[in-house]
């Protein structure tokens, strides 16, 4: 039996799938904040290799490079692709490359610029391999991909960061981990516009637990202020962006505040995706093709749009009880996928 486990190391989060076969059996996903250094990372990839097993072969793709531990995203790529190797020893390990495909380690430094933030790339590959158009849409934990697929290639402008971010491809909000100053710079609250207190008292996770749409196990971070992940001490923290104590409205007042907020996210995404579909070069019935943990958002922008939604996890070969998680793991499990072909 032919095993490939697919590692997706970001600056926040570690996700693997296993690929037996053909098919995705299993997915994971284990908080490693990388600004509490590689160590931390590294109780993550035991923790997670606990669940997911061992493997022929462990191929691996990253964004965590980006992260400020290091010096240059070169200096990330480097010691990420190091400590990949590192803790999935003995196993053998290939390093997903994007355009450049897969390349071995030892070459890392040589093809950095290709490595760095290429989880995306592996998602639109596989999509492009089963829907020949649609515009792939992955909203996770902080940031939001889009990329588009046209006659079964991968069809965006934009391949690094900075050319994605210019090109609408890469939208910086996220289910859970955005700040929620990030998201608009004012809010209407009590028959008034607000202007926002410029700290991080409350994220986006608090804003979705408000509304009952956080997904199950979605928020692995600690809360900005250190308390608790219940709907009561969401809406203090939110009260705080907006110079308030929670006891100074109703509760109707605070879900109101708390749709606002997701309602900015929604349009952030709309414009985003409105970027790319004005290049002209995808038909007006292309789907939305959406994963990750904000799926249902990534819905809504589909309705709004009038484009068809399909789930990502329905173009996959997986087991019926890791379909979710897959899909929460699209860059994992397509990068399984694609190493096992």
């Amino acid at each position: 039996m032919s095993t490939v486990v697919g590692w997706d190391v970001g600056g926040a989060h570690l996700k693997a799938a296993r690929a037996e076969n053909g098919r995705i059996v299993d997915a994971i996903q284990v908080a490693s904040p990388l600004r509490l250094g590689l160590e931390r990372l590294a109780q993550s990839f035991v923790e997670a290799k606990a669940r997911i097993g061992t493997a022929d072969l462990h191929a691996v793709t990253m964004t965590g490079e980006l992260a400020d531990t290091f010096s240059s995203r070169i200096d990330g790529v480097e010691q990420l692709s190091a400590l990949a190797v590192r803790e999935l020893a003995p196993a053998r390990v290939s390093l997903y490359a994007g355009r450049g495909g897969f390349i071995a380690p030892q070459a890392a430094r040589q093809h950095a610029d290709d490595i760095a933030s290429a989880n995306w790339f592996a998602s639109a590959s596989l999509a492009a391999r089963v829907a020949r158009t649609a515009l792939f849409v992955d909203m996770g934990s902080t940031t939001t991909d889009l990329a588009p697929v046209v006659d079964s290639a991968i069809a965006a402008r934009g391949y690094t960061d900075a050319e994605r971010l210019a090109a609408g491809e890469l939208v910086y909000t996220g289910l859970v981990r955005s700040f929620v100053m990030a998201v608009a710079d004012r809010a209407p609250f009590a028959g008034h516009w607000s202007v926002l207190i410029n700290e991080s008292f409350a994220n986006m996770a608090d804003v979705h637990r408000i509304l009952g749409r956080l997904p199950d196990d979605a928020d692995q971070m600690a809360t900005a202020d250190g308390r608790a992940k219940t709907v009561e001490a969401s809406r203090a923290r939110l009260a705080r962006m907006v110079g308030r104590d929670v006891d100074h409205a109703n509760e109707g007042a605070w879900s109101t505040l708390a749709q606002w907020f997701a309602e900015r996210q929604i349009r952030t995404i709309m414009d985003g995706a409105m970027l790319v579909f004005s290049c002209g070069n995808m038909p007006a019935d292309a789907p939305i093709l959406g994963a990750g943990i904000g799926d249902a958002v990534v819905r809504e922008v589909a309705r709004r749009l009038g484009r068809n939604y399909v789930s990502f996890d329905s173009i996959l070969d997986v087991a019926p009880d890791a379909r979710k998680r897959a899909s929460c793991c699209a860059p994992a499990a397509a990068l399984a996928l694609l190493a096992s072909a």
